[in-house]
């Protein structure tokens, strides 16, 4: 099978899990899957592999279009040089610079049609705001880059998909920030990627309710009734399947999961508990809204275990077959 474009993949926190991830799933990789290319250093990655027993041949490549006729015998390389020496499991601002350069390359690449998506290896936030970033981290800062009006964050795997309302707040701001205006805001975005990117027809949207018990009618708290409950009526109104706001602690068993497309949550951790504890490995981060396909594994950067071989790649191989999948749909 051919493709008309490969898939790009970050290089993530360089002293991270991220190259680690990278290799193995070329070493994963499966008789008619997309190609991909590394957005990386050459040099730290022919260092991780011999480090880690890797037996991963590696070739640069100047443009994507190289990719394909590689892939099979080698990981194509884009080069994004490291201004600094990594120590794995030390994350160092020096080369916060190159970390962002291989973002802004992927992003510019997929807005030209060089690539058919972007999957993004996980960054170190802290790490690239001691360096100056100041987005709060991978979907905001690929909206700027592609000049994307509306994005949303989903977390997805076979079994379930979940958009967060609010993402990296502490708890007391989201409840604080939330509002109608939000909730309405996510449902759209959602119902739209649900369509173009899974291939939904007639998304159905469960709203989760922000209280226990949702509230029981205002005693356990108002915002089912002054702000759920409304942003739901609203998006019905547009002709959104929107059903809620339905207690979070029987949102996400089997059978309630059989009765919607996606579930939208009022706060970070409402969203990732469940897809976490559904498939740990495998959930992928998607970013609804951008004029390209980004996928990313669903967990972070890992330095406890950087450089030492026990990486799991399983999100990593999901996020780039859902890209894929997502691209076909584009026509990619």
């Amino acid at each position: 099978m051919s493709f008309a474009a490969p898939l790009a993949v970050t290089m993530g926190e360089p002293a991270g899990i991220g190259g680690e991830l990278t290799l193995k799933a070329w070493l994963d990789r499966r008789s008619g899957a997309r190609p991909f290319f590394a957005l990386d250093d050459i040099g730290r990655l022919q260092a991780l592999g011999t480090k880690l027993g890797l037996a991963v041949p590696l070739r640069e490549i100047a443009q994507p279009a190289q990719a394909a006729e590689l892939f099979a015998t080698a990981l194509p390389i884009l080069p994004v040089r490291l201004d600094s020496a990594v120590t794995t499991g030390q994350p160092d601002p020096a080369n916060a610079a190159a970390t962002l350069r291989s973002i802004e390359r992927g992003a510019k690449l997929a807005l030209g049609g060089e690539i058919a998506g972007l999957v993004t290896n996980p960054i170190q936030k802290k790490t690239l705001q001691q360096a100056g970033f100041r987005h709060p981290g991978h979907t905001e800062y690929l909206a700027e880059l592609s000049g994307a009006a509306e994005v949303a964050m989903m977390l997805a795997c076979p079994e379930l998909r979940v958009v967060p309302v609010t993402i990296h707040l502490p708890l007391a701001d989201a409840v604080r920030v939330l509002d109608k205006d939000k909730i309405v805001r996510a449902g759209r975005i959602a119902s739209s990627g649900l369509r173009a990117l899974f291939g939904i027809a007639n998304p159905r949207l469960a709203v989760a309710a922000l209280n226990p018990h949702a509230g029981e009618q205002g005693a356990m708290g108002d915002e089912e009734q002054r702000i759920i409950g409304p942003a739901i009526a609203a998006l019905r109104r547009e002709g959104i399947d929107a059903q809620g706001p339905a207690p979070a602690d029987t949102l996400f068993h089997a059978a309630a999961r059989a009765r919607y497309d996606a579930a939208l949550c009022m706060y970070h951790d409402q969203a990732l508990i469940p897809i976490k504890t559904v498939d740990f490995a495998g959930g992928v981060n998607v970013t609804l809204g951008l004029p390209f396909v980004r996928t990313s594994p669903d967990h972070g950067t890992a330095l406890d275990i950087a450089g030492t071989g026990r990486a799991d790649p399983s999100s990593l191989i999901a996020a780039l077959a859902m890209a894929d999948h997502m691209a076909r749909r584009r026509g990619c």
